[in-house]
């Protein structure tokens, strides 16, 4: 209360010396400074009503620079100042809302200067003290959002066990630099994540913006009851037709009838399936009306989201090796020098059992491998089944063992008992779930990557079927692959080791990094965008959150 009085009083003074002189003499820099000193201690700084989001780094940055303006010189506005306003309002192609970067406050200040200049009005000193505070505000909040994200994950998102990455710039010291160059955008530009697919997806999200202005479609949600194949006739091909025409994937075409799934109409429905990850068989099943029901501001809410994953993932160095698995994606990547040596379809954590998202080193290979049943299964599936079946344990190639490893007969154990003082395991074989080989990263969750024996479910859309590890395609590929510096490990020799009746360990020459992500939108390196459902339901938190 105290510091608005005195506020108050100095722009009393200040106007009454306006009015009677015609012009206003006090700098800007003064006022700035007094802004700044009678700024109560421990409370945000103040500028009309608003509070700044960076006090701290205001007060330090102007003190630094003995209060001079930043943005204005001799009472007239920069073209550096118009510069951070246009990249404040670029920001929404970063998936950042640019209300947050104090734009709702500035923009009466930038239009009333203008009226100035055209009216020959001199720019009153105070306005110019609050705009230069508002807009270093601006520029430390968003370069911060730019550089670590907006959202922490820790909140978020739970099973987001990825560090987010320490801010490794200063803004002041940036700003200052910025200043120095002229260059607004270079140096924001500084902070962006340092893969390659950011930019991109910011050229995706301008366009799905330009894109969603002329929209007049009517996006209600379709759904189908079973899957629609070609020849057949259904009320929403018409729907349907038309959402691919909107995304340029079909042409107008004449038709005789409008609900007919027609050949032409097939061939866009594949084209679609492959620009979204799915099984390319033209059938319009529940995952292709779900991916097709996505409207413009879907997609652009889809990829602010994951702009903002990008933001929180540690940067790759150019010789980066390791090993990605986008879970959403169903997809597994193995990268060396931005190379690409193997990519495989992967089945991952079904709902409620989903694969956690962390990073870990990959060390060793098991071929022809035990599968250590964790005993959360054990007692959900393994016990009621012996229940029901007593040669159950014998019929799935399985033993009990003591937690000492000493093997017991399963007739002589009480599978009623509440107490299950052993553990299960399965024998090497081609009924093993794990299939005949697993990759071992060890992390607390026990998830691994392996084989398994039930291969025909690579072939679905939506692979989200284990209870946490991932199961990839071609285990033999992978394991060439990671073993390729070893010339005696041949593809025959390979095999031989996945079909032993022991287990066979293999450590690897070096750690390789394990990064398994979610991402539901990203851009490739030729811009082309890539979206995925959101199997594990986690874009709507970060989304609301980004929204706030």
């Amino acid at each position: 209360m105290l510091r608005f009085v005195f506020w108050t009083l100095f722009v009393s003074i200040l106007t009454f010396s306006f009015e009677l002189f015609g012009q206003d003499t006090t700098k800007t820099s003064e006022i700035i400074r007094f802004r700044i000193e009678t700024d109560p201690p421990g409370e945000k700084l103040r500028i009309r009503g608003n509070s700044l989001w960076s006090t701290d780094q205001i007060i330090n940055f102007y003190t630094d620079r003995y209060f001079a303006e930043v943005w204005s010189k001799d009472g007239i506005l920069t073209e550096l100042a118009y510069e951070l306003r246009f990249e404040i309002k670029q920001a929404q192609f970063d998936g950042l809302n640019p209300k947050d970067y104090n734009l709702s406050e500035i923009e009466p200040f930038f239009q009333s200067f203008e009226s100035n200049k055209k009216n020959g009005i001199a720019n009153n000193p105070g306005d110019l003290a609050d705009l230069d505070l508002l807009l270093s505000d601006a520029f430390f909040h968003l370069a911060s959002n730019l550089e670590i994200g907006k959202v922490d994950p820790s909140i978020i998102d739970k099973d987001w066990e990825i560090s987010r990455k320490d801010p490794v710039f200063d803004y002041s010291e940036l700003l200052s630099k910025a200043i120095e160059e002229g260059q607004v955008r270079q140096n924001l530009e500084m902070l962006y994540p340092k893969f390659s697919i950011y930019k991109k997806g910011r050229e995706v999200i301008r366009v799905l913006v330009e894109e969603e202005k002329n929209d007049t479609l009517n996006w209600k949600k379709v759904k189908i009851s079973k899957s629609i194949k070609v020849g057949e006739s259904n009320n929403d091909i018409p729907v349907l037709r038309e959402r691919l025409q909107y995304w340029g994937i079909l042409d107008s075409y004449e038709f005789y009838d409008p609900k007919l799934y027609d050949s032409v109409m097939k061939n866009a429905v594949k084209d679609f399936q492959g620009l979204n990850g799915m099984e390319i068989d033209g059938v319009i099943g529940n995952m292709t009306v779900a991916a097709m029901n996505d409207s413009p501001q879907d997609r652009i809410d889809k990829a602010r989201v994951n702009m903002e994953r990008l933001r929180w993932l540690p940067d790759t160095v150019k010789n980066a090796e390791f090993i990605l698995v986008n879970i959403a994606n169903f997809q597994l990547d193995y990268i060396k020098n931005l190379d690409t040596l193997v990519s495989e379809r992967v089945i991952v954590g079904k709902k409620y059992h989903e694969s956690p998202i962390f990073m870990a080193e990959m060390s060793y290979i098991v071929f022809s491998p035990y599968w250590n049943i964790p005993y959360s299964i054990t007692k959900s599936e393994i016990i009621p089944s012996v229940r029901k079946n007593a040669n159950y344990i014998s019929a799935k190639n399985m033993e009990v063992v003591t937690t000492s490893g000493k093997v017991v007969d399963p007739n002589t154990i009480d599978w009623t008992a509440k107490s299950f003082p052993y553990l299960v395991r399965q024998k090497p074989g081609p009924g093993n779930s794990l299939g005949l080989v697993k990759f071992m990263f060890p992390n607390k969750h026990n998830v691994y990557i392996h084989d398994t024996n039930a291969r025909s479910l690579f072939a679905n859309d939506d692979r989200a079927r284990s209870h946490g590890c991932i199961r990839i395609q071609n285990p033999d590929v992978f394991a060439k692959v990671l073993l390729r510096e070893d010339p005696t490990w041949t593809m025959e020799k390979i095999h031989e080791s996945m079909n032993q009746t022991q287990e066979q360990v293999v450590k690897l020459n070096q750690n390789i990094p394990v990064v398994l992500v979610y991402l539901t939108f990203w851009a490739d390196s030729k811009g082309k965008a890539h979206f995925r459902e959101d199997i594990y339901d986690r874009d709507a938190p970060i989304l609301a959150a980004l929204e706030k």
